[in-house]
């Protein structure tokens, strides 16, 4: 197959993936599907077919109309390609352990969407990553960490929870042909959420780096518990009923006694609730029981003092609970419980103004259906 497209541009496409956006763009351009193939993306549609004289007309009616849109995505990308030379930064958990410690921020343009702790474990064989970040930029900057620590491959990329600051450095590592993995639930949950976090990406991010990160799926579901091996390094990875979210996953790696708790733990930043409180206690509990000698959470710097690092999160969460039941009892409305509940622990939580209204509003909808 040859390719029309020069150089310069077969090394934009290349660098890109190609968004549903983009794919509709350019069949609505060129009138004919746009499928990903051996020159970054199929071109089949960028050039008039056979002899006939309409399909060169069409051709060349939106040859000037490509050509802008290629050169739209050329300074984007362009820009990606330069944020990902500079590895992001990573500090050693344990052996061949590594974790980039994230900001307690918003997602922004400055930060590129990477406001929750990812990292990766290496074996002898290969390297698993474990969440991948909130943009591709970072998720490029998160391969490139790994590729000053290791030449081995990635053979897995590994989704704590559907999240978009945990997902949306997948794409970056596309080229590694990994292994998605993630919880039963996640693609589900994904699907459901798409449309939302496009616009969410944009708007936080803006448009530059949200047009390139594209959502990818997990190929690969754990129901229960399962195993993988990265070569003499054995992952134990653990799916959970509904707490955090309806699809939270756990990762430990029994070399080390590490164990990758993603937004089942928040420290210094404020827990947010997006699935069941009742179940996000008891699977607490539940997680004492693991053997960790650290543990790395979702969000905040990781800790060896386990379980104890629990009790913080532990104390906020039984605290909305009883807040929230006695306002019920009380027969408080939604909009006086959001303002009433929860004053004290300001001053606990960075972000707290941000998402704590919200633990109150999915605490009250949650326990008003309570026995």
């Amino acid at each position: 197959m040859s390719c029309t497209l020069n150089n310069h541009q077969m090394r934009v496409f290349r660098l890109m993936d190609i968004s549903p956006s983009l794919q509709f763009a350019l069949t609505s351009l060129t009138g004919g599907p746009v499928k990903v193939g051996p020159c970054g993306m199929s071109l089949a549609t960028l050039q008039p077919q056979g002899d006939s004289r309409l399909m060169q007309r069409r051709h060349m009616k939106h040859k000037g109309a490509i050509n802008v849109l290629i050169g739209f995505l050329v300074s984007g990308s362009l820009v990606l390609a330069a944020q990902a030379q500079e590895p992001l930064s990573v500090q050693p958990v344990s052996s061949g352990v590594f974790v980039h410690i994230a900001v307690h921020e918003d997602a922004t343009a400055d930060n590129r969407g990477m406001i929750a702790n990812v990292g990766f474990i290496i074996g002898q064989r290969c390297v698993a990553v474990i969440d991948s970040g909130g943009s591709l930029a970072g998720g490029r900057a998160l391969r490139a960490a790994i590729r000053l620590q290791t030449d081995k491959p990635v053979c897995y990329v590994i989704n704590t929870h559907v999240h978009p600051d945990h997902i949306y450095g997948n794409s970056a590592f596309i080229e590694d042909r990994p292994r998605y993995i993630g919880h039963r639930n996640l693609a589900a949950a994904m699907r459901a959420r798409q449309v939302y976090y496009a616009a969410y990406l944009d708007r936080t991010i803006g448009t530059e780096l949200a047009r390139p990160s594209a959502l990818v799926f997990p190929d690969q579901f754990v129901d229960s518990v399962q195993e993988i091996d990265l070569g003499d390094r054995k992952l134990i990875l653990q799916a959970w009923p509904t707490s955090h979210t309806d699809n939270d996953l756990t990762v430990f790696d029994v070399q080390t006694a590490t164990l990758w708790l993603g937004d089942l733990l928040f420290r210094e930043r404020i827990p947010t609730l997006d699935g069941r409180l009742a179940g996000w206690l008891s699977t607490m509990t539940q997680l004492e029981s693991i053997p960790a000698r650290q543990v790395v959470p979702g969000h905040g710097q990781f800790s060896s003092d386990w379980p104890a690092v629990l009790i913080p999160q532990r104390e906020y969460l039984q605290r909305l609970q009883k807040d929230v039941r006695s306002a019920l009892k009380a027969n408080r409305s939604l909009q006086q419980a959001t303002d009433e509940i929860g004053a004290s622990n300001r001053a606990q939580w960075k972000l707290f103004e941000e998402s704590h209204r919200h633990n109150v509003t999915a605490a009250f909808t949650e326990l008003e259906w309570e026995d």
